[in-house]
């Protein structure tokens, strides 16, 4: 199943991430540019480095010159996650180009590469979940807690997959098909953000 894969894939950038733990770290790719896995492998480790941007900007103290830099580099990054989402959609479209699409086929509330997105923000949801199970400088409490958490987030796992390798089966088989709306990000645009048109 693609889900399987995925979040295999996914884990593989989360633990390699998690090696040094810096967001400043070199990225590698260890996955050949014309394989799907490469996509999987770049969408992910955007979102886990975005993962840690945010929890460093969220820190009370940071000093606000640092802050204004990194909330750059968090529009940068929410840039590139866009940008593989709709690389991986584009991969998909290939796919199934030839697809004879049924009379009666209909169109999905989104499209595969986006919930792919939806699952590589949960394995990243399941992992550090997963740390706060076993903390071991917290509470049993906590631990219950996070441990009753994760449980939700497995379920979702489960779900969420489910219902992506059901949507790929249907548009393979001409049941539903792909439509890709690039997305239109006003505020990076000079001509169109207000604010930046004024420069």
């Amino acid at each position: 199943m693609f889900s399987d894969f995925a979040f295999k894939i996914f884990n593989e950038s989360i633990d390699k991430y998690h090696v040094l733990d810096n967001v400043y770290q070199a990225f590698n790719n260890p996955y050949p540019k014309d394989e799907i896995a490469h996509l999987l492998y770049r969408k992910n480790w955007i979102d886990t480095v975005q993962w840690h941007y945010e929890d460093i900007i969220r820190d009370p103290n940071i000093d606000p010159v640092d802050a204004l830099d990194l909330k750059r580099k968090i529009d940068a990054s929410n840039q590139d996650r866009t940008d593989l989402v709709e690389y991986i959609d584009s991969y998909f479209l290939n796919k199934y180009q030839s697809v004879q699409v049924k009379d009666n086929a209909t169109i999905n509330t989104e499209s595969p590469a986006w919930a792919i997105d939806r699952l590589s923000i949960l394995a990243l949801k399941v992992y550090h979940m997963q740390e706060e199970v076993t903390r071991t400088d917290a509470s049993e409490d906590h631990k219950q807690k996070c441990s009753n958490k994760l449980a939700v987030l497995l379920e979702q796992k489960k779900d969420l997959s489910t219902a992506i390798d059901q949507l790929l089966a249907d548009i393979e088989a001409g049941n539903k098909y792909m439509k890709v709306y690039k997305q239109m990000k006003m505020y990076n645009d000079d001509e169109l953000n207000p604010v930046l048109r004024a420069k």
